[in-house]
């Protein structure tokens, strides 16, 4: 019995290995496919089989929540392991040899994870087999199918039984979205400077002085000179603060950045949160232009469970959750995901949002081309949360075939090619001023055009027919 418990969660650390920040993405088909073995030997004990490949699977690989909330990480993994529980329940009565549980499996992991894009919460979709793929061949498919494609082709890839016609299949594809997304340069470069202000990990907005952290970011901003060739400059996410109930358009955080603008004759792209009410805050980019004018705003809609919103906040101060870490709600955006920025439009997915492939794909169809992430990793300690997130950046670099500019002020920051590569990546709690010549692309991936509603309909429309030919053995078995 033991031996058979080990043997999930064996295969469920190899998934979390392959993850970031370990990244060692063959162990993801080693383990998917030890997992699979177990789950066609074991169909009596399904669930709690993949209960406890997903429990090894997410709780080192999601063990950043930690420091967020730990009843929010306990609780969300335990929904994680009830999903894929319930998944390898199902698979295994849907089957009706052990070749079928395989397909089973398949289809059923895959809408497993589907679900993790938007519950609970809204969706947390970390630790996905995508991002564990991220660094191998499977990336390729990303201008193709995404998210969801990559995830399906990795469960494909390490569980059927046809593993020949497995990989011509998944390999023709490969070969094509490496070779071809359907985007092209549109023959002018933009010059960016990034600014990543430095400082401690592990730090709450409700313990920082927010006044330290525009200060940090505006010293390492003041070491560049004017140049000609420079385009924009691009603060993080919260790098200012408005707490005195005013308007970044008041206050004098805003002077001292017109200042700068005008000195370095570029716009500057900066993140601001202002109170809005008592219980409500707003986080936001905007556009402040070389005359001092602010020409945009984005405000932040996908905000983070218990981050920046506490769900169910009554009950969990009742058990003595620690509900005052967030102290307001932020106030959701309806804005659509873009800025224009230098003559050119930029699509903004706000820290959290880059995990969302909608969130960017929205700018991109209003026509972006190239891609902003302004984000704040410094509640976090270890670097768990912030290499996935370079990684999120790289699928949706390759997702929609533009460049990607990732600014934090604590790390990480850098560049993002439209192949997926990363450059210039700075160090954790370094300051750090990053200066890189990025290319603008134009046209729309096929993953672009038809976002991830196609491929969802294509698992439910393959799990109704599995669930028709298992009804259709039961019925021939009964006669």
């Amino acid at each position: 019995m033991r031996r058979r418990s080990f043997l999930p969660v064996f295969a469920g650390l190899l998934v979390a290995a392959s993850m970031p920040p370990w990244g060692w993405w063959p162990l993801g088909f080693v383990g998917i496919a030890m997992y699979g073995s177990v789950a066609v030997r074991r169909k009596e004990k399904s669930f709690s089989t993949g209960s406890l490949f997903a429990a090894a699977w997410f709780l080192p690989s999601m063990a950043w929540m930690w420091f967020l909330t730990a009843p929010g990480y306990l609780v969300a993994i335990l929904i994680f392991c009830v999903m894929h529980g319930i998944a390898s329940y199902i698979a295994s009565k849907l089957s009706t040899n052990d070749n079928s549980h395989r397909s089973a499996l398949i289809i059923c992991h895959s809408l497993a994870e589907v679900v993790r894009l938007s519950f609970p919460f809204g969706g947390v979709p970390l630790a996905t087999l995508a991002i564990g793929q991220v660094s191998g061949p499977l990336a390729d498919l990303a201008p193709l199918m995404g998210v969801i494609g990559i995830s399906t082709a990795t469960l494909y890839l390490a569980l059927t039984h046809r593993k020949f016609r497995a990989i011509c299949i998944v390999g023709v594809l490969v070969l094509l979205g490496n070779t071809w997304n359907s985007t092209h340069s549109t023959g002018r470069n933009l010059n960016l400077s990034i600014i990543q202000g430095g400082g401690e990990q592990g730090t709450h907005a409700v313990d920082t002085n927010p006044r330290v952290v525009f200060d940090v970011h505006m010293a390492a901003t003041k070491t560049l000179q004017p140049n000609q060739e420079r385009d924009a400059v691009i603060w993080p996410e919260n790098a200012i603060s408005i707490t005195n109930h005013g308007l970044f358009f008041d206050s004098p955080e805003y002077t001292e950045i017109a200042q700068e603008a005008k000195r370095l004759n570029v716009p500057f792209v900066v993140g601001i949160t202002e109170d809005a009410g008592p219980r409500q805050f707003t986080n936001a980019q905007v556009v402040v232009n070389i005359d001092g004018s602010v020409s945009g705003r984005y405000d932040k809609v996908r905000r983070v469970p218990f981050g920046e919103y506490m769900p169910l906040r009554p009950l969990l101060k009742a058990l003595g959750a620690p509900t005052d870490l967030v102290p307001r709600d932020a106030r959701a955006g309806d804005s659509r995901g873009w800025l224009d920025v230098a003559d050119t439009r930029a699509s903004v997915a706000i820290s959290w949002e880059i995990f969302f492939g909608g969130r960017v794909n929205e700018g991109i169809a209003d026509g972006a081309t190239f891609i902003i992430n302004p984000t704040n990793g410094s509640s976090y300690t270890w670097t768990i949360l912030q290499t996935q997130q370079i990684a999120a950046s790289q699928l949706r670099a390759r997702e929609q075939g533009r460049d990607v500019a990732q600014i934090s002020p604590t790390g990480f920051s850098a560049f993002i090619d439209s192949s997926g590569v990363v450059h210039d990546r700075t160090s954790i709690s370094e300051q750090h001023v990053v200066e890189r010549s990025i290319q603008l692309r134009s046209g729309r991936t096929v993953y672009s055009r038809m976002g991830n509603a196609v491929y969802i309909w294509a698992l439910l429309i393959a799990f109704a027919w599995l669930a028709r030919r298992r009804a259709r053995a039961f019925r021939i078995g009964a006669s």
